[in-house]
């Protein structure tokens, strides 16, 4: 375990370097990529770690990053991950650092995400010599629906890995705390199409033909019904229709319609028996009034699930380098999903909420949430956050490590 003087040093060094984070996530901020092809930004991540004597190596399939700490090959290894990709949306945040390019941005923080991590591979290259074992520091393109930690798993990032944690800020969290829970954190999200297909008419006669727009509404209602009546609430599913397209014009009855939406739960029993009901559901209520529904399930990345000790060991450390009191345990899962959920169904390890709330608004609940074209964050909250990757690292590698 760290003895205060270091973890001390881990603080001091933070805020030392806090310049330099906030230099480094306006710069990628600027400049935001998508998907698993982050060209630009692994330059500037690679020119931010040259010069710290970290064995770099890059992705193949991805534009990834991985920055090896080893002190010694035989001891323990923990990884820190940051994922590198924005938003295919327009920012209104109205910060003079703003993307430059329309209609994408960093609304999802992943910026302050390489740049605490960056501040991390800092600080612990500085105490290098009494490091207790070895530290991968990866830096993960595709987070936002692209799977991007499944690449870089293929391409061996978790060969050799004994642990993991990963920080995720969020505006809703007041500025410097930290919120985790054991088991599951985030959700799995399945997406849907549902296609409702009856016959055409003219509106003035829909006898002569079968409405589907009706019926749609009708599965729409029953999902919800289906939520609050068949799904454990204590095991909780959210399905969400976020899109309903039928018909051209007003005076012409359509011979289809369709529905898109997703479906977000946090254990693999309840995602099952929801993705069998949501078929259930749409081919019956379609059957009754004698047209077809067609059900297309799109799979997405599993339930993020905390290992339970880690978690507690991530709280003890966050208020010893952070402060009393500075770490909560979360009530409830968070209903968004990470593909970080891959890496810890392979190694024990966690993530955990940053808050970043910004400081000119009073109540984090009401700070635009990661995901909102007007978020924003409190940089100061990535001295803490590069802080505690390096106190998580340290103390795990001298004691949970050994």
């Amino acid at each position: 375990m760290a003895d205060p003087t270091t973890l001390e040093a881990f603080r001091e060094a933070g805020q030392a370097l806090l310049p330099d984070m906030v230099a480094l996530r306006r710069d990628i901020h600027r400049h935001p990529e998508l998907g698993t092809d982050n060209p630009e930004t692994q330059q500037r991540i690679l020119r931010a770690l040259d010069g710290l004597g970290l064995e770099v190596s890059t992705g193949s399939s991805v534009t990834s990053v991985i920055a090896d700490l080893v002190t010694d090959p035989g001891a323990p290894t923990i990884l820190l991950r940051a994922d590198t990709d924005a938003l295919p949306m327009l920012e209104e945040s109205g910060e003079v650092f703003s993307s430059s390019i329309e209609g994408r941005g960093h609304m999802c923080g992943h910026d302050a995400h390489v740049a605490m991590l960056v501040g991390a591979a800092e600080v612990l290259v500085a105490h290098r010599d009494e490091l207790p074992g070895n530290v991968r520091f990866i830096f993960q393109p595709g987070e936002e629906g692209f799977g991007g930690a499944v690449n870089m798993i293929d391409e061996g990032a978790l060969h050799g890995i004994d642990a993991a944690f990963a920080i995720h800020v969020t505006p809703n969290i007041p500025a410097g705390f930290v919120g985790a829970r054991p088991g599951p954190l985030m959700a799995a999200p399945d997406d849907f199409v549902i296609t409702v297909r009856g016959r055409g008419a003219h509106a003035s006669t829909p006898h002569f033909g079968n409405d589907p727009i009706p019926v749609a509404c009708e599965i729409v209602t029953a999902l919800q019904t289906f939520v609050t009546r068949r799904v454990e609430a204590f095991n909780p599913a959210v399905i969400t229709v976020g899109r309903i397209s039928a018909g051209s014009t007003s005076n012409v009855i359509p011979d289809k319609a369709e529905l898109t939406g997703t479906i977000r739960t946090v254990s693999e029993h309840t995602r099952a028996g929801v993705r069998l009901g949501l078929e259930r559901i749409a081919t019956n209520i379609a059957a009754a009034h004698e047209c077809t529904a067609e059900v297309a399930l799109v799979e997405g990345y599993p339930v993020t699930v905390n290992d339970d000790p880690f978690t507690q060991f991530v709280g003890g450390v966050t208020d010893r380098v952070l402060g009393d009191h500075r770490f909560f345990e979360m009530p409830s899962p968070v209903m968004g999903a990470e593909d970080f959920s891959y890496i810890l169904q392979q190694v024990p390890g966690a993530m955990a909420f940053l808050g970043a709330c910004p400081t000119d608004i009073a109540d984090s609940l009401q700070a635009p949430s990661c995901h909102s074209n007007l978020m924003r964050i409190n940089e100061d909250a990535m001295a803490s956050g590069a802080a505690l990757h390096a106190a998580v690292a340290w103390e795990w590698l001298a004691t949970a490590g050994r």
